[in-house]
């Protein structure tokens, strides 16, 4: 072992430290707007757009001839429509997707400390900033629930783990407070990607308890569990209410859309390239130690959580998604669960990088430093490298169009936009009947066939192309009246469904047709729309609860939240023959 290396080398990471590392290599990304033109942002706008103009009414008629925005957790949108008033629409987007991103370490951090000690914790964080994973979901999928919802799980787990250890009133009322908000925040993470966190949470703070406390009955930290878990279903029944009711009245039943997310890797090695070497990084070196560590009895459900995890993020590579999901495998992408693979890795990560760094010093520390920044800076640029997502054709135009002479009045089709076409739905009161958000799909002719959007339903094959015949077809029915393209394989569709050209934007690059005989367009009743009752709902009880974490978390650091903790717990440290004392309980949100 070396005995040259520094003594910085063998302490913590500050907390601070690694906040200002994700502050410096995220901050100008997000001030340029680099996930301006990723794959939901626009999406999230376009919802957050609504709230701006209609805060206590969910039902948007923008897209889909209407839809209810009940059927996404409204607190990321709902904040982007707050800070709109004062920075922008866009820089409102950028500004939640950072808080988002700066929370991830505090919440990495956090859930760390309890399975490992300090220093492994403080570089399971700062790995966690660089995470290529997390620069892809950010930077090209624009999956901002994703990132904010288990930001917030992972700052609400620690206070699981201390209630269920110690039983203290504080350490429950604040987790089921940040439980909650992260409810609020994405439904897919509270669904799908909590299982793979609770269980060896669970199974931890029990084995904990019984460590500290051998006379006591196991039915003691049981009952806590169940208490908690309790207390937290009810909790998400009642803020996601508007979201429960909707769902059982709607359930998903659309013709599934295809994802290549949810391919055969070994069949398809580009899209295991995209799907999951490249969000796991120089992580992939790192397998055989987090298997080994299968056999430390602390860490074993945690790399049990890894491993299924790992297992969902290979999509239809291996049966056991689909066996598992049943119907859901269709609907779900899978990018997110090797997001939450790696995160359940971290602190294992954060050992071997303690072993390393112990034994080979700055070299090491040089090296590992690498292998973390670049491929995060890669992930950050790889649609470069495999362009998924196009540069994003100028909208402009036609928002002026339709905001001009009556336009709005009547609905619209784009073709050729992908998703830039929910840009346009934030700057206009113009209705169209095609949309980003693909379980809001209600109209016959989209859910009948497996295609997720009009706009690229050439990219859907036949059944997109089916699908957007009808629509055509049924122009009279919905109002639609103009059709914007921007790619001329269109063209015979629309000429062959008597639609003709009446105007042009940017030299051709847009063409505008119409049709005669479409009336004005209508609301059209929908047995889907909310009661006033849950639009009031919807406007005060997710955005309240939040505003209630914040108060709370940051009278709890007021009061020393980061003071040490007295209660010895065991964990395994570094090296073998050490321990470590618990730490502190509570993180500063």
């Amino acid at each position: 072992m070396s005995t040259a290396i520094s003594s910085p080398l063998r302490r913590a990471i500050p907390l601070r430290l690694i906040i200002l590392c994700a502050l410096a290599f995220h901050g100008p990304l997000l001030l340029m707007q680099v996930p301006g033109n990723s794959f939901d942002a626009n999406f999230h706008m376009s919802m957050a757009a609504h709230y701006v103009h209609h805060w206590f009414d969910p039902w948007n008629e923008k897209s889909f001839a209407g839809f209810s925005q009940t059927t996404y957790p409204p607190l990321t949108h709902q904040w982007i429509a707050m800070f709109s008033h004062l920075i922008g629409l866009s820089y409102a987007f950028m500004l939640v997707m950072g808080i988002g991103i700066l929370l991830l370490p505090v919440g990495v951090y956090g859930f760390a400390k309890l399975w490992v000690n300090e220093r492994a914790a403080s570089y399971a964080a700062f790995g966690s900033v660089f995470l290529p994973a997390l620069t892809m979901t950010t930077y090209q999928d624009g999956q901002l629930g994703t990132i904010c919802s288990t930001s917030l799980f992972l700052l609400a787990l620690p206070y699981a783990y201390w209630y269920v250890v110690r039983g203290e009133s504080k350490d429950l009322l604040l987790g089921l407070c940040v439980t909650c908000t992260a409810a609020v925040a994405h439904h897919a993470t509270l669904l799908f990607g909590l299982v793979f966190f609770c269980f060896p949470l669970i199974w931890l703070a029990v084995t904990d308890y019984r460590a500290l406390h051998p006379e006591s009955s196991v039915r003691v930290p049981l009952r806590r569990v169940l208490k908690f878990v309790g207390l937290a279903s009810a909790g998400i029944l009642f803020v996601l209410l508007p979201y429960w009711l909707i769902m059982l009245k709607d359930p998903i039943r659309q013709t599934p859309i295809p994802h290549l997310s949810r391919a055969n890797f070994l069949l398809q090695p580009l899209w295991g390239l995209h799907y999951w070497l490249m969000p796991c990084g120089a992580f992939v070196f790192a397998l055989p130690y987090i298997f080994y560590k299968a056999s430390d009895q602390r860490l074993r459900p945690l790399v049990l959580g890894f491993y299924v995890a790992f297992l969902f993020g290979l999509g239809g590579t291996t049966p056991l998604p689909r066996w598992l999901l049943g119907r859901a495998f269709e609907i779900l992408t899978f990018e997110r669960f090797t997001l939450w693979a790696l995160l359940l890795a971290l602190p294992i990560v954060g050992l071997l990088a303690i072993y390393l760094i112990d034994r080979f010093g700055r070299f090491a520390a040089a090296g590992l430093a690498l292998a973390v920044i670049v491929p995060g800076a890669l992930g950050v640029a790889w649609n470069v490298y495999l362009p998924l997502v196009g540069p994003e054709p100028d909208v402009a135009p036609i928002i002026k169009f339709l905001n001009s002479e009556g336009r709005d009045q009547y609905r619209y089709l784009t073709l050729g936009y992908a998703n830039a076409m929910s840009k346009i739905a934030c700057y206009t009161n113009a209705r169209s009947i095609d949309g980003e958000y693909n379980s809001a799909r209600n109209l016959p002719e989209m859910t009948n066939h497996g295609v997720g959007q009009l706009s690229s339903a050439k990219y859907y094959h036949t059944e997109g192309m089916e699908a957007l015949a009808e629509m055509l077809r049924h122009a009279q029915r919905y109002g639609l009246k103009f059709v914007f393209v921007h790619d001329d394989y269109y063209n015979p569709i629309l000429t062959f469904g008597g639609w003709r050209e009446i105007a042009d934007f940017n030299h051709g690059e847009t063409t505008v047709w119409t049709t005669l005989g479409v009336p004005k367009a209508t609301k059209i009743p929908s047995p889907l729309e909310p009661p006033r009752w849950q639009g009031i709902m919807w406007g005060i009880v997710p955005f309240g609860v939040s505003i209630l974490t914040i108060i709370l978390a940051l009278a709890t650091a007021k009061k020393g939240a980061e003071a040490q903790d007295e209660i010895a717990v065991p964990a395994r440290a570094a090296n073998p023959e050490e321990t470590v004392i618990g730490h502190a309980q509570h993180v500063a949100l």
